[in-house]
């Protein structure tokens, strides 16, 4: 998780590429020192409307854009604790805000590393899996304004 953050995510941003949000600990003892609980990381990406996972005709031939959920991670420390839920609620909300501010997107695409990530997204019934890939899945932005 630190690595991502040390690394790439300052750097990503400078470049453009994508923006990272970070949930600190509460500094709940005086320490000041505000550990990460949580992050998550949105960039751009398009995709086709033939391989999107819902019928989607009125979309043009060409590639529209999405927002990519490209990483969205937890500390241990806070896994199984509801926090995981609140980063990923937190995520979706923040692209209807870039969304509402002028970025255009028709919904957010992630892809999934493993099965127990899958089985994470898959408690929410609102995502898609592609007929392509059932490791990416895709919710509209329609159904995201909703949460």
């Amino acid at each position: 998780m630190d690595t991502f953050l040390i690394r790439y995510a300052l750097k990503n941003a400078e470049l453009g590429i994508s923006k990272t949000w970070v949930l600190l600990e509460e500094d709940k003892a005086g320490k000041k020192k505000f550990p990460v609980a949580a992050y998550y990381t949105l960039a751009v990406a398009t995709v086709t409307r033939e391989t999107l996972p819902i019928n989607q005709k009125e979309l043009p031939s060409y590639p529209v854009p999405v927002t990519l959920l490209a990483r969205l991670a937890v500390s241990e420390k806070y896994q199984k604790k509801g926090l995981g839920t609140k980063t990923l609620i937190t995520a979706l909300r923040q692209a209807v805000i870039l969304k509402d501010r002028g970025l255009p997107s028709i919904g957010v695409v992630l892809d999934v590393l493993d099965e127990d990530a899958l089985n994470f997204y898959n408690r929410f019934d609102v995502f898609h899996a592609f007929s392509d890939n059932p490791m990416r899945l895709f919710v509209p932005m329609q159904v995201i304004q909703q949460l």
